[in-house]
């Protein structure tokens, strides 16, 4: 009877960015009673929101009002994670809510370095999360996360599957895990779509609350083959501030349209060199990722600045976000990922809505 007054308390009150009730968005993760003492747990969007206490405080006299029998109650809060419902994906990847592709037009432009600092950042927040490095012909996860083994090969209902490999937190799936040293892949483009499969259907991936795709330059057959194998939650698209750059992320943006990805943002990196005394130096260029959200109407994530120290992190195999979490660069990482938080669990949310309008208008 008291886990139900909770329930009704709940139902009433509001998660405060997505603003749907606690119920409903099913961010109850637990209600515990140890005599006349209540403990709650809830998932909320924004784990950093500035009027948490605030938040706190309401939610605890309502449920004292409704249960004068408890005496005191204990409230936290943790990263709530609305899934992405569809039954494809929920059949090719059972336990894992979302599904990102990190993409870009082109090579060089620290797509896979900005996939790792956001992956390490996601984990911090208290998500569970996988990172998957399609980058079949070029696979960069190992180096700079410093891992060096080969997974595990175990038997699950009569077939072989792989265990992911876990590091800072991240669940890893790469291609260079299972090649031999200083090896290179000649593969024709549908051996390497095999693989990437592969690394969906035949990993023990488990509970997840966001799966990454550090993606390969471009627009072939890695990106169509995870577009038409899984219903992506969306991409994220990374460019630089140069025109050539932007031209190529474009492309990228054009063919997950075609293809029904949403876009939830682009990212701009080596956006600029801040000076020792704070001025900005826009080596290449300035205000592209700007121009690219508001020509395509998507939504810009953020701006990473071109630090030596990004690089170093990534040669030495430490993410710049785990090595300097203080850091300028790192700090910039942290609003990119409480923003796509945001932006994904504002997609589901709304998505969960439409099918529902389109049942009841049925």
């Amino acid at each position: 009877m008291i886990k139900q007054n909770v329930k009704d308390v709940l139902s009433r009150i509001n998660e405060p960015i997505l603003n749907k009730d606690f119920v409903s968005l099913d961010f109850i993760k637990n209600i515990s009673i140890n005599e006349k003492e209540l403990n709650i747990a809830l998932g909320i969007t924004d784990i950093h929101y500035k009027d948490l206490d605030k938040l706190r405080d309401e939610i605890i006299k309502a449920v004292k009002d409704k249960t004068p029998s408890i005496e005191n109650v204990e409230l936290g809060f943790s990263l709530g994670v609305v899934n992405h419902k569809n039954k494809k994906k929920a059949e090719l990847l059972p336990g894992v809510k979302n599904t990102i592709a990190i993409a870009s037009g082109k090579g060089g432009v620290g797509k896979s370095t900005v996939a790792v600092n956001l992956a390490a950042i996601l984990a911090r927040e208290g998500a569970s999360v996988g990172l998957i490095d399609a980058d079949i012909y070029g696979p960069s996860i190992p180096l700079m996360l410093g891992v060096n083994k080969k997974p595990q090969l175990i038997q699950v209902e009569g077939k072989n599957r792989l265990v992911p490999i876990t590091q800072y937190g991240i669940k890893l799936m790469s291609i260079g895990f299972l090649m031999e040293k200083d090896s290179a892949l000649v593969w024709r483009g549908p051996m390497a779509s095999s693989a990437l499969k592969q690394f969906m259907a035949d990993v023990l991936w488990g509970e997840i609350d966001y799966l990454l795709y550090d993606m390969p330059p471009g627009t072939g057959d890695i990106q169509l083959t995870l577009s038409q194998t899984l219903p992506l939650t969306g991409a994220i698209i990374i460019t630089t501030p140069q025109d050539i750059a932007l031209a190529d992320a474009r492309k990228g943006y054009i063919m997950f349209n075609k293809v029904k990805v949403p876009t939830l943002g682009v990212i701009e990196n080596m956006s600029y060199y801040l000076k020792p005394d704070g001025e900005k130096d826009y080596i290449f260029g300035k205000g592209g990722g700007e121009k690219m959200s508001k020509e395509d109407n998507v939504k810009l994530l953020g701006e990473i600045p071109i630090n030596t120290k990004i690089r170093e992190s990534g040669d030495v195999g430490v993410p710049i976000v785990i090595r300097e979490p203080e850091s300028v660069e790192s700090k910039v990482f942290d609003s990119i990922v409480r923003t796509v938080i945001k932006e994904v669990n504002l997609k589901n949310v709304s998505d969960i809505q439409s099918n529902i309008d389109i049942i009841m208008d049925n």
